[in-house]
């Protein structure tokens, strides 16, 4: 029997404005599945592009969100290890904007009771991107230097206390000297005020002018080419999104003579669509959490007011994670 259940609803991609709140028939979970009521959604970046078309969907209407916490109410068929009363997080499978959905039971992560529902909710796609990152497209060693940008955001703070974790040395961008102090306080070395301070000098003098290992950019736009600037040869820069505006294309020149780097585009969407790798991710996460990685909630809002989740994110008014409760 469908039930009707509260969703955020997109009908055509654009701004923040086509967020819409609708009511929409839910089936029972099918074979393979799971029925979960969120406790809390994360809200990602990855949403936004998701929304503006920037990544387009595979089809209209759609649900977005990418990231959940939540309680088990009901199992398909065919599903084995799980039971009504479990709470479950998942991160990679759109459709987390609603109060309750059906969720493919691979995608569900069974959590600690010692694991905080907020905690998860704001860390676990960040945790996944921080472990592809340091784990598989730069592997960090002790004594690295990493420039992280926006290192007192959601995905910031995450890098910036891995990085620190596996022995690294971590400089980091931001907007403003709340948010420097807030970075500081959560383990970077040194902060940048990139509206008063060139980024890419500064990177150069915390390494004696030699650069940074790995340059990690979610800005993008001009921003991109700038973080090459800030690489030693033979160091790495990776762009894993373009909240400044898409980057222009990259050629070998770029990233060659005299710059002489390497270059990653990782997707950890991609990553996520293989289940070993997806569980590797989230159990390295889940470790992490249990080990201190502190998760800033920056912002609560009610899932109804998601439309003001994507403004504050793309207006950099955020700090730390950002999460919507159904």
């Amino acid at each position: 029997m469908e039930t009707l259940i509260e969703h955020v609803v997109i009908r055509r991609q654009g701004g923040p404005e086509e967020l819409r709140v609708e009511q929409l028939a839910l089936a029972p979970p099918a074979a393979g599945e799971i029925r979960i009521r969120h406790l809390a959604v994360g809200v990602n970046f990855l949403d936004v592009y998701h929304r503006n078309g920037v990544y387009p969907l595979p089809a209209l209407p759609a649900t977005i969100g990418v990231e959940g916490v939540g309680i088990v109410e009901a199992v398909g068929t065919g599903v084995s290890g799980m039971h009504p009363g479990q709470r479950i997080a998942y991160a990679g499978r759109p459709g987390a904007y609603a109060a309750v959905r059906n969720l493919p039971a691979d995608y569900a992560v069974v959590l600690p009771d010692a694991v905080p529902t907020e905690a998860v909710a704001g860390a676990l796609l960040r945790g996944i991107t921080a472990h592809m990152l340091f784990h598989h497209v730069r592997p960090l060693q002790a004594g690295d230097t990493v420039l992280v940008h926006a290192a007192a955001g959601g995905l910031g703070l995450v890098l910036v206390q891995w990085a620190k974790a596996l022995g690294a040395r971590v400089i980091g961008t931001v907007g403003s000297r709340a948010k420097a102090e807030l970075a500081l306080a959560h383990g970077l070395d040194c902060a940048v005020l990139y509206r008063e301070e060139d980024f890419v000098a500064a990177a150069r003098e915390f390494t004696g002018g030699r650069g940074v290992d790995f340059a990690i950019d979610g800005i993008g736009g001009p921003t991109l080419l700038r973080s090459f600037d800030a690489v030693r040869p033979y160091g790495m820069a990776a762009s894993i999104g373009q909240a400044g505006g898409m980057p222009g294309p990259v050629d070998l020149m770029q990233i060659g003579n005299p710059r002489a780097i390497s270059f990653s585009r990782p997707g950890v969407m991609r990553l996520m669509r293989d289940p070993a790798l997806y569980r590797e991710g989230a159990d390295a996460t889940l470790a992490r959490l249990a080990d201190g990685l502190q998760v800033r909630i920056g912002a609560e809002l009610p899932l109804a007011q998601a439309a003001d989740a994507h403004r504050m994110l793309e207006e950099g008014r955020t700090t730390g994670a950002l999460l919507l409760r159904p």
